[in-house]
């Protein structure tokens, strides 16, 4: 396995302990490897660009292991009440529809190019940034973290829930273009 993919793999086992720390309270530990998920998922793309390690392999679990940090961390959240549990709802919805869709296509053996949309990239950072509001204020002992989140944290929540809805219908509407193409699923 390559240094990338092991990287990717350890980022996919922190998602269970910052789940943990989360439903525990330990904020602290939470935002910590939060934040170091997402320096491991930079340093394990600079390193398969710089040298020449990408692998079939590490394009699937690359956006797995985000995928898995995402809802862990928003189940987690909305577990504790800090996050809507209709956002939790809609971000959970979208990455099974997403992942049944890309099973769906390896059961029709058909190939698939791991390419994420513009959007969907809109809504990745949108989803890290509202985490990371959500967690920061309590790890890093700000002086009051209810005025931090009702400017801030509401706002991240429409936007997160807008970017997910139009991110979710963008990948609907090219797996229905894609099925059509195939001549639809019999």
């Amino acid at each position: 396995m390559s240094v990338p993919n092991i990287i990717t793999f350890l980022r996919i086992l922190a998602v269970p302990l910052a789940m943990y720390m989360i439903l525990t309270g330990n904020m602290v530990w939470a935002f910590g490897l939060f934040v170091a998920a997402g320096l491991s998922d930079a340093l394990d793309g600079a390193i398969a660009r710089m040298f020449r390690a990408r692998t079939v392999l590490g394009g699937y679990l690359d956006p797995l292991a985000d995928k898995a940090l995402i809802v862990g961390v928003y189940v987690a959240l909305g577990h504790v009440g800090l996050i809507p549990l209709w956002l939790v709802m809609l971000v959970v919805f979208r990455d099974v529809m997403i992942i049944a869709g890309v099973i769906l296509l390896f059961t029709l053996k058909e190939t698939l190019a791991m390419q994420p949309l513009y959007i969907s990239k809109v809504n990745t950072v949108v989803q890290i940034a509202l985490a990371a509001a959500v967690l920061a204020p309590a790890a890093l002992g700000l002086p009051n973290p209810r005025l931090f989140e009702m400017e801030l944290v509401e706002a991240l929540v429409y936007v997160c829930a807008a970017t997910t809805a139009a991110s979710g219908l963008a990948y609907a509407r090219r797996a229905a273009l894609l099925f059509n193409r195939l001549g639809g699923v019999r």
